[in-house]
């Protein structure tokens, strides 16, 4: 079907199998850490090696989100997605074959490449695939599969299976559908229609350099590095805060830390959408405080399950909503014309680098050296920081900015033709 020329048809195929891949993103990510309380057993980890196994796959992601949202800009979308999308799951089955704390070291970096690879490339592809008076909402409904599989189903799947075969099979099984997923996309994902725009020269496109000359991009990559924090930190720590200080059996726990999926899922929807009301920067500082607030009321509580839950689901509600809206929609109304890949792959990098990379390690030294119940205090000092960034916000959300000029205004690249 065709509206106006536009193939809505296509569109929805494309999202909806966008969505599904970034959602198996998180699956593959996120199923090691409820995972982990067997895995330390069976290779005689620690805290530390924990945190670093989380820690290594946020680096390369990193590295690789801030690489490739350029490159994807210059050579396509198929060529980056297709490949890291049948890589990072072959990737994850390997991790069942880990013999010691290197070879997952190993496993787990190669798929941050992967992954990372596919972050800002797929967010881009949504983009292309989508109208301009959809792109707010696809890219929400495409980014909120990560919470949905990664962070809300995996620690369900993960717990359950144990229950059935070792964690090495579990491994094994979740890392079929990415396959599955990678041949529908090389079938239907296509390159979108060349324009004006898209022939530009280089140097009309402009240098990545260009792209942190932008005032929110700088602060976007620091504030997301706070949201992040707490997201990767509370995923990678929970279990073992759970199971060990809070005494939880592993299904409980399962369930508890699916809040964070859950709630997260409807976040990513609800905080950027909050956000076009009240705008960027008013929904970030709600958004932050929010979360320091659930994140102090949830430490202490004791082995309350449902309790637990509905608070991690209000803090994660606030918190992965704040990585959807900072690498959204700022991000992209902060991006300088024809490099919207570009600058969601910085900031996204950066945020995971320092969050993704450095926090989850980090949140393993103190939980080695000072006890797992002290934990909590790192993601709580990282989203207070967090308030303080998003006051140096330039406010873009087009509502408001209209509103304070009084003038009709562009929708900061939404209403033109997809990058």
């Amino acid at each position: 079907m065709k509206s106006n020329d536009w193939d809505v048809a296509y569109e929805w195929k494309a999202v909806v199998l966008l969505a599904l891949g970034f959602g198996l993103v998180g699956l593959d990510r996120w199923l090691i850490a409820p995972l982990f309380p067997a895995i330390m057993k069976d290779l005689h980890l620690t805290a530390q090696d924990v945190g670093n196994c989380i820690g290594i796959l946020g680096l390369s992601w990193g590295i690789f989100a801030a690489l490739m949202g350029g490159i994807s800009d210059k050579i396509g979308r198929r060529k980056v997605l297709i490949p890291a999308i049948l890589a990072f799951s072959l990737l994850s089955g390997f991790s069942g074959l880990a013999g010691g704390l290197m070879s997952l070291l190993a496993v787990r970096a190669l798929m941050g490449v992967a992954e990372g690879s596919f972050c800002p490339t797929s967010f881009a592809a949504t983009a292309d695939a989508s109208h301009p008076k959809r792109r707010g909402f696809n890219l929400g409904l495409q980014q909120s599969g990560f919470a949905l599989f990664g962070l809300a189903l995996s620690p369900i799947i993960a717990t359950q299976l144990l229950s059935v075969v070792t964690w090495r099979w579990v491994f094994a099984l979740v890392s079929v559908p990415g396959l599955i997923l990678g041949m529908l996309m090389f079938f239907v994902i296509r390159e979108p229609k060349a324009t004006p725009k898209r022939t530009a020269s280089p140097a009309e496109r402009g240098h990545w350099r260009d792209v942190l000359k932008s005032r929110n991009i700088p602060i976007a990559m620091a504030a997301l590095f706070c949201a992040m924090t707490g997201v990767f930190v509370l995923g990678a720590m929970l279990p073992l805060y759970l199971t060990e200080y809070l005494s939880l059996d592993t299904q409980r726990m399962g369930v508890v830390v699916s809040a964070i999926g859950f709630g997260g899922f409807i976040g990513q929807f609800g905080l950027p959408g909050l956000s076009d009301l009240t705008g960027r920067r008013v929904a970030s500082i709600v958004g932050f405080a929010g979360t320091a607030v659930m994140l102090y009321l949830f430490r202490g509580l004791g082995a309350q399950p449902v309790q637990l839950f509905a608070v991690l689901f209000v803090a994660s509600f606030f918190t992965l909503g704040l990585v959807s809206l900072l690498s959204g929609p700022v991000a992209t109304e902060a991006a300088p014309i024809g490099m919207i890949s570009t600058s969601i792959g910085i900031v996204v990098g950066a945020g995971e680098i320092f969050g993704g990379g450095i926090a989850p390690a980090l949140a393993g030294f103190v939980a080695t050296h000072f006890g797992i119940q002290n934990i909590l205090w790192l993601p709580i000092c990282a989203v207070l920081l967090g308030i303080v960034v998003s006051l140096l916000l330039e406010e873009t959300a087009p509502a408001r900015v209209r509103r304070r000029s009084g003038a009709p205004t562009l929708d900061l690249q939404a209403s033109e033709q997809p990058e």
